[in-house]
């Protein structure tokens, strides 16, 4: 057979159409709810559907990448020119959920009476219910003890069950994810924790007294930018008291910096590592324009990004809720608005990489750089690389 014949067995065997390969007339018969044809339904109803039906394919997208990511960077070694894909793809959640918030406004051209109309059939339903947002958070990493309990059913896993407590598809889609390999938290972690820091990994003699070092320096380069922001405030302040104050804020300030960077608040067998993952954050925030730091930054940024896209998307929608509907109890029986706002409030994953943001020093202020050959692109320095981030 020749090339051409390979080339032509690979055309279809009749010319594709548009409704064939969208599935135009399959996804325009699915809105019908609980009636048997959307035709019975009112307007109102049917945008109902559709805006959630379109929720759960950007979500099906959203799933699809953060998969993708994570699996990059839970490989051994994450190569330095897949680190721009990453980036890409974690910039497309951050897109999507922009457009999954822009829902809301849709929604919001409901009124009160117009949702009271219909509500009442969708009892026990509830938008917790939704697996595949269920399964975002667990991609990302969400902790079980930071979760919000829909009401009085124990795990959130148990809401997803049908009412006597037998599986629903849901339900076995999500343990499905549970089984599943891991995090994109953990394994953010695990390459952050490799970063070369001063040009030292994990894997190098001294690389502990190296991270101490760099520690160190950082902290007296915080609380060399902190002292001089306080003596410009007491300069100016107004009575003693207010002296007093931002002096005090002065050593809060230093001492919140320390405990954050030591890992103080993790346990005392997690506090090495820990230690090195802020470090590394910190190290990378700090020296980005080096060639090898410039994209794991983009990636930093990029999960900052879609993570607050996230918490943007859950903030609109408890507005549109209490827009619509005010504060009543929520049709699978939580407490409606209440839920939302705290949802917002609590459901973040990436909580080191923000915290970062509040040490981050000007350029003129930070530590000296040691052994920046570690980071230039060049087939020596390569070699010379133990494990590149």
């Amino acid at each position: 057979m020749t090339r051409d014949d390979d080339t032509r067995a690979a055309v279809p065997a009749k010319p594709t159409m548009y409704w064939d390969y969208v599935k135009v007339e399959e996804l325009l018969s699915l809105q019908g709810g609980l009636a048997g044809s959307d035709a019975e339904l009112s307007n109102d109803e049917v945008m109902f559907i559709v805006v959630h039906q379109v929720d759960e394919l950007w979500f099906k997208l959203a799933l699809r990448e953060l998969a993708s990511v994570r699996d990059l960077f839970a490989r051994p070694r994450v190569p330095e020119q897949a680190l721009a894909s990453a980036a890409r793809g974690l910039r497309r959640v951050t897109v999507l959920f922009g457009r999954l918030s822009d829902h809301f406004e849709l929604m919001e051209t409901l009124t009160t009476r117009d949702y009271l109309a219909f509500r009442d059939k969708l009892s026990p339903a509830s938008g917790f219910q939704s697996a595949q947002l269920r399964e975002i958070e667990l991609v990302l990493g969400l902790d079980d003890a930071q979760r919000i309990p829909l009401g009085h059913e124990g795990h959130y896993a148990r809401a997803l069950r049908h009412p006597d407590g037998s599986a629903s598809p849901a339900s076995e889609r999500v343990e499905a994810r549970l089984r599943d390999a891991g995090s994109l938290r953990d394994a953010i972690g695990a390459w952050l924790y490799r970063t070369p820091i001063q040009g030292s990994t994990p894997d190098e003699p001294g690389d502990e007294d190296v991270v101490t070092g760099f520690l160190g320096e950082y902290l007296a380069a915080i609380e060399a930018e902190s002292a001089t922001f306080t003596d410009l405030g007491v300069a100016s302040a107004l009575t003693p008291e207010d002296a007093e104050r931002l002096r005090g804020r002065h050593a809060r300030t230093v001492e919140s910096a320390r405990a954050y960077l030591h890992a103080e608040d993790v346990p005392v067998e997690d506090r090495a590592r820990a230690r090195r993952v802020r470090a590394a954050l910190v190290f990378i925030e700090s020296y980005r324009e080096l060639p090898l730091l410039a994209w794991p930054r983009e990636v930093l940024d990029a999960l900052i990004a879609m993570e607050q896209a996230m918490v943007l998307f859950r903030s609109r929608h408890a507005r549109m809720v209490e827009r619509v509907i005010g504060r009543r109890t929520g049709t699978g029986g939580s407490a409606g608005v209440d839920y939302l706002d705290q949802t917002a409030l609590r459901y973040r994953v990436f909580g080191d990489v923000w915290a970062t943001r509040t040490l981050l020093l000007r350029e003129d202020a930070l530590p000296p750089l040691r052994r920046a050959d570690r980071y230039v692109v060049t087939p020596e320095a390569d070699a010379a690389r133990h494990e590149p981030v």
